[in-house]
């Protein structure tokens, strides 16, 4: 081993590089073997520093993100819910509706792949680097009442306002009171030309006055949500009950 590789990686630690202090023992291995060039050497070293930087922001960013434990649309399977097509998840998964703003509703009975094709639509976001937050309905509401008293509620709001892409889980399966509802309108109001959403509820629109209990409120939401919007109804048994595990 070469006797510069401590202090290199002593160096390295000191300018925070950590993918080349990580791996300049076989950098520098595969150096001696290929005999690059000296241009060529420096880009690998810089590339792996890039790679890992890359890897920590994106693993920092699903910890942000809070997706459910599956949301990887590799594995999605069509033959079980009908109302969305191989082709139309494709043309989903390429984000061009991102770019743009628009948003998507998702609507249909519970199980029928809702939260997870949501899901795995904030995690391609994710990994092409946008800044995307999995909520549910909850959470939200939970953030609004808080958003001025702690410090944690704070951080959340910023991170949730500056976002390019809000998927909130469930949306009206609970009935929405007129405070939190109020709240929840200047929420979107902030943000909804800026910021997509994806929204998932187990309600049609015409249902969501009275889960608000107030016309206008609800009409209001919609206004914004359904602006640019391509609404999805899915349909089908639910997955969980046709899959449902026993201890037997």
């Amino acid at each position: 081993m070469s006797q510069y590789i401590p202090l290199i990686k002593r160096q390295a630690s000191r300018l925070r590089l950590s993918g080349i202090g990580g791996n300049i023992t076989s950098l520098l291995q595969e150096a001696e073997q290929d005999s690059p060039s000296y241009d060529e050497f420096t880009h690998n070293l810089f590339s792996y520093e890039i790679k890992g930087r890359e890897a920590k922001q994106l693993t920092l960013k699903m910890k942000l993100a809070r997706l459910p434990l599956n949301h990887d649309l590799e594995v999605y399977d069509f033959n079980f819910a009908s109302g969305l097509s191989a082709q139309q998840l494709n043309q989903l998964r390429e984000l061009n509706w991102l770019d743009q703003c628009y948003n998507i509703m998702f609507s249909g009975p519970s199980g029928t792949g809702k939260t997870y094709i949501s899901a795995g639509l904030c995690y391609d976001a994710l990994r092409r680097g946008y800044k995307a937050y999995f909520r549910g309905m909850n959470d939200i509401l939970a953030t609004l009442r808080l958003k001025e008293l702690t410090p944690t509620a704070v951080k959340e709001f910023k991170r949730l306002t500056e976002a390019q892409l809000i998927v909130i889980d469930d949306v009206m399966t609970l009935p929405l009171g007129r405070e939190d509802g109020n709240r929840f309108f200047v929420f979107l109001n902030q943000i909804y030309e800026t910021t997509s959403f994806i929204i998932t509820t187990n309600k049609s629109p015409a249902e969501w006055a009275r889960s608000v209990d107030d016309e206008t409120l609800a009409t209001a939401l919609l206004d914004r949500l359904l602006y640019k919007c391509q609404l999805i109804q899915l349909q089908g048994k639910s997955y969980r009950m046709q899959n449902r595990q026993t201890i037997f």
